[in-house]
């Protein structure tokens, strides 16, 4: 049996994008000898601009979007697929956008599965989301978003078998930002001053264009979200409870020079909160969801050193998953992109393309 195509169509050819593209050539030949499937970029864009496949043409693929790229619309890539005549369409979205994700009842319509980095589509109003599965069903398609929480870590997988297993998850609570990891880690084990670990953290590249939407809990509250309804809880944004670390006196500093410049601010109340710790405890700011009481927050906490989240070191995350049957006993997700998260979340985005092409091979030898 020849091995099957899958055609990849990527949006956004940014750090994660390049990164994914480079890696599938590089193992192309593995896919194809060990799984027997051939992963191919017929489309690729990036905002603006996409770069159609062309016979002949033979360049690295930066060179040929370079030259050959030209504006589009989601309907040009659509004609392009039928006019083509290509099957086993993945999209994957690999951008931050929005809008993108405005399109993605529209393509499923059109046969296509979807794997996506951008975590757009699983927080906006319920309405959506619910709409997004209903036609997923209805088209047999698959939407996979693994690297919406944990870059290289199986969260949403593990969850997943859990509540399709009939396990009831009672409880998930841990610290799902890398940068706040690092923060509250540095903060707690040295004397040091919190504005100074802030500065810190951003000549290590962990305080971001969106540090404002991590520092104010946003960051960790849509990952919050994303769990809560993978779990069969309608809920909407508005209602997590989230305590923000910035004052509000901080708020309206939106240039990252200007917010450091300014974070002394913030000094005093965070070390008052070190000094009023239990001896052997930590500062972390966590993420949970308590499913029987129905609550959703976002907070700092003094964890026990001794905890799970408490031993964190550098920019680890974790995630502790409470289950009926195991009591007090989490099963425990810890992940580190320390150095390397590009290339991590592009993995991730590989790992759920290679799914979905192992699902539809269990298709088409059904139809054979």
């Amino acid at each position: 049996m020849p091995a099957l195509r899958i055609n990849i169509i990527l949006f956004g050819i940014g750090n994660v994008g390049s990164a994914l593209i480079n890696q599938i050539i590089e193992s192309q030949q593995f896919y194809l000898e060990k799984k027997e499937i051939d992963l191919r970029f017929p489309v690729i864009t990036n905002s603006t601009l996409a770069f159609f496949e062309k016979e002949g043409v033979k360049n690295n693929w930066e060179a040929n979007f370079d030259e050959l790229a030209f504006p589009f619309t989601i309907t040009d890539i659509i004609e392009f697929v039928k006019n083509k005549e290509l099957e086993n369409v993945i999209i994957v979205d690999a951008t931050e956008s929005s809008e993108l994700v405005k399109h993605y009842i529209p393509l499923i319509q059109n046969q296509f599965d979807i794997v996506a980095a951008n975590q757009s589509a699983n927080v906006l109003h319920i309405d959506f989301y619910k709409e997004i599965r209903r036609n997923l069903k209805r088209f047999d398609k698959s939407f996979l978003y693994e690297t919406n929480i944990g870059a290289g870590i199986p969260v949403l997988q593990i969850i997943s078998d859990l509540y399709y297993s009939g396990e009831k998850i009672t409880k998930i609570r841990g610290v799902f930002s890398d940068s706040l990891s690092y923060i509250f880690n540095k903060f707690s084990s040295e004397d040091i001053s919190f504005s100074s670990v802030l500065n810190d953290a951003d000549k290590k590249g962990l305080l971001k264009a969106d540090f404002k939407e991590e520092l104010s809990g946003i960051g960790v509250a849509k990952k919050l979200l994303v769990l809560a309804r993978e779990l069969g809880k309608e809920i909407e944004f508005l209602d997590i409870k989230i305590t923000s670390l910035l004052s509000h006196r901080l708020d309206e500093s939106s240039l990252k020079s200007k917010f450091l410049s300014n974070a002394s601010i913030l000094d005093k109340d965070f070390e008052a909160a070190k000094l009023a710790q239990p001896k052997n405890e930590v500062l972390r700011y966590v993420g949970e969801i308590l499913i029987p009481e129905n609550k959703f927050e976002v907070k700092l906490v003094s964890e026990p050193i001794s905890s799970a989240i408490g031993q964190l070191k550098g920019t680890e995350t974790v995630y502790e998953i409470y289950t009926q049957s195991r009591g007090d006993n989490p099963i425990i997700v810890r992940g580190d992109n320390s150095g390397k998260k590009t290339e991590v979340i592009s993995r991730g985005i590989l790992v759920d393309i290679l799914k979905v092409s192992e699902k539809i091979k269990i298709k088409e030898a059904i139809w054979l």
